[in-house]
């Protein structure tokens, strides 16, 4: 099978090779505006100031005026939800939600999700992932004025996030002369054409769509699950064992589920379906971005929360760039025409002998032909891909909870990325709004 050549990727890897303009906040201006992903263009490392203090209420508009605005309320015009992960609840994003309640400005109604709380995030990729469109749903048909909508989820709650826009993204047949191919089950297939920033998520625009340490490549495979050590035996056994511990979940995230004929869930993902656009709608965000730990998470590994093949991955960088402690690399990724995804009949053989006789050798080959497909059909957008190092912070092994800061306590060191990913959500915002 013919592969299409990875698409060229521009690098930020530390201060000096930023070109950074420090801003003041002024009544007239609030910051020059950036933009999406696909070209160097894209984000500044810019810091920004506020003194005021913030609103403190969750899920509610935010009233603090730092930047020179009118002291009186504005009507939010852009929904922002917040995504936890497994076995997980609201809470999670207490640090994060109040960072960006004082960063954003009070254009912004930030809601953290409470669908999927604790064992609900056992029920499956694609229940969960119902269960947030629904959610977002009734929260678009409770307010008005919502012009605009973004997306930050965190480990598997960027999987649920990416379900949920398949279900609520919308696309008028006249808006465009094209068409979407469903996964091929052979070994033949078409060549799919995304469309960028065109249709709508939940009726509004769609703006951000953030993940943090999320497994988009599932976790199956060498270092996949880095709480394993890379032992052969012990990842031989977690396939077989991980829906008996963590439900339908597990076996999605293991690329187990299903009959062995059909393919996996997070595979179907990665491809157009009749009733479900997985990729239009991600293509349709202005901006789409992936925070990755490049070690010392022991649930994530660094290939599959940044959409990496092995060859990609490079010795790990410690100095952080400026401003943003331990973010150590920002890479923009240009979206590759592919002729992918596929689910070939070898695939389905693989994955019979996956399921029924599991064993390294064809563990190992039905991963790595469901890992590059999966490859070939998200690099079919384009990605900013941002790369953190907690590798000189206190508490170093709680990387997966340091990155979004889960605890303000325990888990501060992730402050500089939640600076880092508020300040994203600002210049993709300036710059859509030119």
């Amino acid at each position: 099978m013919a592969y299409a050549l990875c698409s060229p990727c521009y690098h930020h890897r530390h201060h000096r090779s930023f070109n950074y303009r420090r801003l003041r906040p002024s009544p007239s201006s609030h910051a020059r505006p950036g933009s999406g992903t696909g070209g160097p263009s894209g984000l500044k490392a810019t810091r920004y100031l506020y003194s005021r203090p913030m609103s403190t209420g969750r899920g509610s508009p935010i009233s603090c005026s730092s930047m020179g605005a009118s002291k009186s309320k504005r009507e939010p015009d852009h929904l922002l939800i917040l995504v936890h992960g497994i076995m997980a609840s609201p809470s999670d994003w207490t640090y994060g939600e109040a960072v960006l309640k004082k960063r954003l400005g009070d254009n912004f109604f930030i809601y953290a999700s409470s669908s999927n709380i604790y064992a609900k995030t056992f029920d499956g990729i694609d229940v969960a992932g119902r269960r947030l469109a629904k959610e977002v749903l009734d929260l678009v048909q409770k307010m008005t004025g919502l012009r605009k909508i973004s997306f930050i989820a965190h480990s598997l709650g960027g999987l649920f996030a990416r379900y949920a826009i398949s279900i609520l993204y919308s696309l008028k047949a006249e808006e465009t002369g094209s068409s979407t191919n469903v996964m091929p089950t052979t070994e033949g297939s078409e060549m799919s054409r995304l469309t960028p920033g065109l249709g709508t998520i939940a009726g509004l625009e769609p703006i951000n769509f953030i993940t943090l340490a999320t497994p988009h490549l599932g976790v199956r495979g060498k270092n996949q699950l880095p709480f394993l050590q890379g032992l052969s035996v012990l990842e031989k056994l977690a396939a077989p064992l991980a829906p008996f511990i963590v439900g339908r979940t597990g076996a999605q995230l293991f690329l187990t589920d299903g009959e062995p004929s059909k393919p996996p869930l997070l595979l179907i993902m990665t491809s157009d379906q009749e009733d479900k656009k997985f990729m239009s709608a991600l293509a349709a965000f202005k901006n789409r971005s992936l925070y990755a730990n490049v070690s010392y998470d022991h649930m994530v590994g660094w290939k599959t929360s940044s959409i990496r093949r092995e060859l990609d991955l490079r010795k790990p960088l410690h100095r952080s760039v400026d401003g943003y402690k331990h973010i150590v690399n920002v890479e923009y990724c240009s979206p590759v025409s592919s002729d992918g995804p596929h689910f070939p009949s070898r695939a389905a053989r693989a994955k019979e002998a996956a399921q029924s006789r599991p064993n390294m050798e064809n563990t190992e080959e039905y991963h790595k032909m469901m890992e590059e497909e999966m490859i070939h059909g998200l690099q079919r957008v384009g990605w900013k891909k941002v790369d953190v190092n907690f590798h000189a912070s206190l508490w170093p092994y709680s990387a997966h909870n340091n990155i979004h800061v889960k605890s303000e306590w325990l888990h501060n060191a992730g402050a500089g990325v939640i600076s880092h990913v508020a300040d994203s959500v600002r210049q993709t915002c300036l710059h859509a709004n030119l």
